[in-house]
């Protein structure tokens, strides 16, 4: 009750901060909730599913890369951990069996040397996961679950631009698994998380923009500070100042900051030239969120304005992003869009005088005239990761987060052009 006065009692106070405090746990869960009854809803009966946490990875004698969490069992559990397994089971006999998370057992040590760890209550309020065990029990667990169980859902990753050498902690337990338990079914996690990940929950698409809007605050900050002789990496130092005041944990990949004829090297990561009066810089950077992506190209004059051919080429590069927008549609096939962007770019490289007529009509029907200046895709899924997944061979459907990304670049000129933006279908 409020007092004639006006002001409310101290234990009301307490009770309101309780409330709104259980209220943003609840909201912060229901998102990963969702996200494993998505995955549970494909499952094949009688069967089970695991995922492991990213290892953290050594540089040498003691040091380590910072750790980076594997996005599958963040999309699902939202355990930003290391040595965190989780398990679903969705038609186990018992209903606590049915979702279970495995957690390093923390420690008054560990609190002191690397700092609180995850308790079996916190967990729950980060996941919405009730049964949470310490990992020495995971194998004794996990051997009750298969004597329930058919099929074993793996966790390989299968995404179109992968290459990995090193052996994951995802890879070693399935190696693990298969030898302990090989007369159990396989069946593949990843189609099924290609497919619920590529479309976005309301909760990811509003992270997704708060990345976006704290790149943005990045950009703004440096129309101000670039003048000639800037350096690449001052440019760099700037944005991540700006980023990580805004509560990102900073780049959502490494930035690229190309001066002059640096554009012209697609991922050029060397941040290290000065930046010179009459040049362009093109700026390939962006911001994470909450372990969300943003992903943004921008070209600016070192001097401050365009010259009348860089102006031209910056406009044809706008027009053709613009088309390509109005194409990313629900329906709509990506190896098609992109024959479509190829089209648009050919006009407008024509226009620049770029290409001639005679170049289209011989061209090679596999490597387009246009992909003299235009060489890299247009568009790609954008999320947990910056190149996120999406299975490229089904229509898009609404939700789904892509970039768009045209360029042209000209070394005989000494600059290339991209301009990207990040697009809800």
């Amino acid at each position: 009750p409020i007092h004639h006065f006006g002001r409310i009692p101290r234990f009301e106070h307490q009770h309101v901060r309780i409330v709104k405090s259980l209220q943003r746990k609840r909201n912060d869960r229901a998102l990963f909730i969702k996200n494993r009854a998505k995955f549970t809803a494909q499952m094949k009966p009688n069967s089970v599913a695991v995922f492991n946490s990213n290892d953290i990875y050594p540089v040498s004698a003691d040091s380590t890369l910072p750790f980076a969490q594997h996005r599958d069992i963040f999309y699902l559990s939202g355990v930003d951990q290391e040595e965190s397994i989780l398990l679903l089971f969705p038609d186990a006999p018992y209903e606590n069996q049915r979702e279970i998370l495995f957690l390093k057992e923390t420690s008054e040590h560990i609190a002191i040397w690397e700092g609180e760890k995850l308790t079996k209550e916190r967990a729950f309020e980060v996941s919405g996961i009730k049964t949470v065990y310490w990992l020495q029990d995971f194998e004794k667990v996990l051997n009750e679950m298969m004597t329930y169980s058919d099929t074993m859902y793996i966790n390989t990753n299968e995404h179109y631009r992968a290459t990995i050498e090193t052996e994951t902690r995802e890879a070693r337990f399935i190696k693990w698994w298969k030898a302990k338990y090989p007369a159990h079914q396989v069946a593949k996690s990843n189609p099924i998380l290609q497919r619920i990940r590529s479309v976005k929950e309301t909760e990811e698409i509003d992270l997704i923009q708060n990345a976006c809007n704290i790149t943005e605050k990045g950009f703004r900050r440096l129309l101000s500070f670039v003048k000639p002789n800037v350096t690449e990496y001052e440019i760099e130092a700037e944005l991540i100042h700006e980023f990580v005041r805004n509560r990102s944990k900073g780049f959502a990949y490494t930035p690229i900051i190309a001066s002059g004829n640096n554009a012209n090297v697609l991922h050029y990561i060397e941040n290290n030239q000065q930046c010179k009066a009459g040049d362009l810089i093109l700026l390939d950077v962006a911001a994470e969120y909450a372990n969300y992506s943003s992903d943004m190209t921008r070209v600016i004059p070192v001097s401050g304005k365009f010259t009348d051919r860089q102006a031209a080429v910056y406009n044809a590069v706008l027009r053709v992003k613009n088309e390509a927008t109005k194409m990313l549609t629900p329906g709509t096939l990506w190896k098609q869009y992109h024959v479509e962007v190829g089209k648009i770019m050919t006009s407008e490289l024509l226009g620049l005088g770029l290409i001639d007529k005679a170049d289209v009509q011989n061209e090679n029907p596999e490597w387009p005239a246009y992909k003299k200046y235009f060489m890299h895709g247009t568009s790609h899924h954008m999320g947990l990761d910056t190149h996120d997944y999406g299975l490229l061979h089904e229509p898009m459907k609404a939700n789904m987060v892509f970039t768009v990304e045209p360029g042209i670049y000209i070394p005989a000129e000494g600059f290339g052009i991209r301009l990207e933006d990040n697009l809800v279908v």
